[in-house]
């Protein structure tokens, strides 16, 4: 039977630091996002938006409560059934693209696919050229990482994040380091992404004309969610 329900859901996540004092960053979070829904997480800083997603994609393991992958409850996984789950199923754009820069493009994006082994080295590569072809990136595929300009950078960093064909992209400010108009180039990746392969995808960003873009905006404020939670 085919799973119909959110594709990423939280039952009461708490998440504390103990050093150098106790502290509490998520205060009973419950949140629900759908297939091919698109949303953005906001607030202040300290609000605990990238903490919330370093829990959600499974960065960071330490937490009370529970987190659903498409019904799997990822609270009751070892740490090697994670590391599988998140290579698999989970694609991660951070603000710094964190591409090898003496390996050539298409090596990078390859390399999540070439850690899950799930086809050939010849497979691999075939569908890393297609990821880079849906970017617009496809004749850079040879280069250096490290020649290519910043926004093309974040878009080979998405291209990686694709290349396992994940449930869910996160992303953690990845337009931050970004001018505006690449930011919005990037952004409007994303969007495609939604619109035509019914990517599911939740980021954080602290532009608010960029998270107006958005299906839905989850709003964190001291570690709660005050707004767009649950549907």
């Amino acid at each position: 039977m085919n799973y119909s329900g959110p594709i990423l859901e939280t039952k009461g996540l708490d998440k504390f630091f103990r050093d150098p004092v106790d502290f509490q960053a998520l205060k009973k979070i419950n949140i629900a996002v759908n297939k091919g829904e698109f949303v953005s997480i906001i607030g202040s800083s300290g609000s605990g938006k990238s903490t919330l997603l370093y829990v959600l994609s499974t960065l960071d393991t330490d937490y009370d409560g529970h987190i659903y992958l498409s019904g799997e409850d990822l609270s009751t996984k070892s740490k090697n059934e994670l590391a599988e789950i998140r290579n698999e199923k989970i694609g991660f754009v951070f603000q710094f693209h964190y591409l090898l820069p003496e390996f050539t493009v298409i090596d990078n994006v390859m390399l999540p696919a070439l850690k899950l082994a799930k086809y050939d080295d010849e497979t691999i590569r075939k569908r890393a050229l297609e990821k880079l072809a849906m970017l617009g990136l496809e004749d850079q595929a040879s280069k250096k990482a490290s020649r290519l300009s910043g926004g093309q950078q974040q878009r080979v960093a998405i291209a990686r994040a694709l290349i396992n064909d994940p449930q869910i992209i996160f992303g953690d400010e990845p337009t931050g380091n970004l001018d505006s108009k690449n930011a919005q180039t990037v952004f409007d990746i994303f969007k495609d992404l939604k619109e035509n392969y019914h990517q599911t995808i939740m980021l954080v960003t602290h532009d608010m004309s960029l998270a107006a873009q958005t299906d839905r905006t989850i709003r964190l404020h001291d570690g709660e969610v005050v707004l767009g939670g649950v549907q």
